[in-house]
């Protein structure tokens, strides 16, 4: 299993650097200059447009531009962005408040989404399995802004503001609660239909009506056998799904006035602080392939007969 994991971490290398390259080529290749509206409504002059290509070398070539990124990025140094304040700093104070949100996302959709599809799953054909297959194609077919919005308007229209806050530009724990709920729902979705595809699959495997044969409650058939096997490919789209959840941040953190690692991206795009933006979608990149790490390692737990050696 060390092997395995020193192996998987090595080829992490090769997909960094090249998510990096295809990254910086898309933010500084765009047409237009990073200066623009620095200046107020004056345009800038000369000197500080020079000034501001050599501190941030915009003179160089691309190539030549990506190479001395890189080599600061293998050292652990994010760079420092347009407005002079280092991107690691930049980051640090909002990383907590999207992981927090993230992590209430994913909790959400695997305490309502795994109970959900095994109810339908366990349920086929009756009314339980109905109302959430209608309830959850309800779900994915809404976008996300407009469950957040109506989600705000739903407690505000209730008068439950002072206990559930409709925006959260503090990051406590409460105040992220409804964020993490509306970020969450449409994965919630995925995961019961997920679920109880893979359970009614399961519940007629040979090793089931085995298990039945030999006496085995209908609890411990289900729960132990037939469960076990079906959320492996619950448990791959979750983990997956938290680096997703992560940078898909960005429209629920623009509702709710969340300072965080989405509302960052979105501020650093709209202001061309292409540093900022490379920076921060990297580590996105980060939590992307150490959440795939995981989820493979998790494999060998759920089931035995898989091995990574």
């Amino acid at each position: 299993m060390l092997k395995y994991v020193l192996r998987r971490l090595v080829q992490m290398i090769p997909v960094i650097i090249g998510a990096t390259f295809l990254l910086y080529l898309l933010v500084f290749a765009l047409p237009g200059e990073p200066w623009e509206g620095r200046c107020g409504e004056r345009d800038c002059t000369p000197a500080y447009i020079e000034n501001f290509k050599r501190e941030y070398n915009l003179d160089r070539p691309l190539l030549v531009q990506y190479a001395l990124y890189l080599a600061k990025l293998l050292q652990g140094d994010l760079g420092v962005n347009f407005y002079h304040n280092t991107v690691a700093s930049e980051l640090a104070v909002r990383y907590p408040t999207t992981m927090k949100l993230a992590l209430i996302a994913l909790l959400f959709e695997a305490v309502v989404g795994i109970a959900a599809g095994v109810l339908a799953g366990i349920r086929k054909g009756r009314f339980i399995d109905s109302l959430v297959t209608v309830s959850t194609l309800v779900v994915i077919s809404i976008p996300v802004f407009v469950i957040g919005g109506m989600a705000q308007f739903g407690i505000l229209k209730a008068g439950l503001n002072q206990v559930i806050p409709v925006t959260a530009s503090q990051g406590t724990l409460q105040q992220l609660i409804l964020p993490g709920l509306v970020l969450g729902s449409l994965s919630v979705a995925y995961v019961a239909r997920l679920t109880r595809t893979n359970l009614v699959e399961n519940l007629r495997a040979d090793y089931v009506r085995t298990a039945r044969a030999k006496g085995l409650s209908q609890s411990r058939t289900i729960g132990v056998h037939a469960l076990r096997n079906s959320l492996i490919p619950v448990i791959t789209f979750m983990g997956y799904d938290f680096g997703a959840l992560m940078g898909g941040a960005i429209v629920t953190e623009r509702i709710f006035n969340i300072n965080g690692i989405g509302g960052f991206i979105f501020r650093s795009i709209n202001q061309r602080d292409g540093i900022s933006v490379v920076g921060a979608v990297t580590c996105l990149v980060l939590v992307y392939l150490l959440m795939n790490l995981i989820v493979d390692i998790l494999y060998s737990v759920l089931d035995p007969r898989i091995s990574h050696d």
